[in-house]
């Protein structure tokens, strides 16, 4: 099965709007884009109750992913594909953890936390995996 959104003609900039507008009407008091240094969006990053949050967009993930999959022709297998590919599947995650909040199945700390920033700019996940995972870790093998 090919990789979800791979024929998206959307464009990155009105992903990232639609993010933006999710993210707003889930609370959010700030969202801004970051860009690499070609001028690419690789991230967004928002803010929610005073807690920072940094959604990383993997767009090198996503390109490989296209050119291993035979079954993807190869128009669709360009860089900038990838980073519209990328970001719509960023975006169609957030709505379903928006939907997840919204049914009352989890709060929006919970379903965000890997992604929650320290003061140094780190996301939980980065701090935890830069451990070895030790912090939750059982010990058993």
């Amino acid at each position: 099965m090919a990789i979800l959104n791979y024929t998206t003609s959307i464009t990155t900039e009105k992903t990232a709007s639609e993010i933006q507008k999710k993210l707003a009407m889930a609370g959010a008091q700030a969202v801004m884009s970051e860009y690499d240094e070609d001028g690419i969006m690789c991230a967004m990053s928002f803010r929610i109750n005073n807690l920072f949050f940094r959604l990383p967009i993997n767009i090198i993930g996503v390109h490989n992913a296209l050119m291993d999959d035979r079954n993807i022709g190869k128009r669709f297998k360009t860089y900038e594909q990838a980073s519209r590919v990328a970001w719509r599947i960023v975006k169609d995650w957030i709505e379903a953890q928006i939907a997840i909040i919204q049914a009352g199945q989890a709060e929006l700390e919970q379903v965000f936390l890997p992604y929650a920033q320290n003061q140094n700019g780190k996301t939980v996940y980065e701090i935890i995996k830069e451990s070895g995972f030790k912090q939750i870790t059982t010990g058993y093998s």
